[in-house]
């Protein structure tokens, strides 16, 4: 049976994916600190800066409580970095929405993660970082099909 589809080799995939992305939020954090942000503020600024999103829905996309974003939006809004604009399909959750001054700060904060990401990307072949992609895209698809308790319904 080969790795790609021996199931004992899961746990190892999601301990490789749990240390990663503590490395990421580490360096992340590095990287937040030389434009005066947090990782936690960039990452609620990041799923801001696309199209209108609730709380609840930034909470569920980075994997997070609800509580959790909605303290980070607050301290957003307070200093004019966001907005909380009404939402037509659900009157009780606005959509956050980036102000002139959060873009700013958004492009800062991206601009310098630029480098560290052209350097990351300069230590891997063009080849392992298309298979990355396509391979987390498609076990993240994968999970939206995989009941997590019920093994009747996988």
């Amino acid at each position: 049976m080969s790795n790609a589809t021996n199931p004992q080799t899961m746990p190892v995939i999601i301990a490789d994916i749990y240390e990663l992305a503590g490395r990421f939020r580490e360096y992340g954090e590095t990287i937040a600190q030389t434009v005066g942000q947090t990782q936690a503020r960039w990452q609620v600024m990041s799923a801001a800066s696309t199209e209108p999103h609730t709380v609840p829905q930034i909470a569920r996309v980075l994997g997070v409580t609800r509580q959790n974003v909605q303290r980070i939006a607050d301290l957003l809004v307070a200093e004019g970095s966001a907005e909380y604009r009404d939402n037509p399909d659900h009157r009780a959750s606005p959509h956050l929405v980036l102000t002139k001054r959060g873009r700013t700060a958004f492009e800062q904060l991206m601009k310098a993660a630029g480098g560290y990401h052209a350097r990351l990307a300069r230590k891997l072949s063009s080849s392992d970082v298309v298979s990355l992609q396509r391979g987390l895209r498609r076990l993240l698809e994968a999970m939206e099909n995989v009941d997590p308790v019920d093994p009747l319904n996988p």
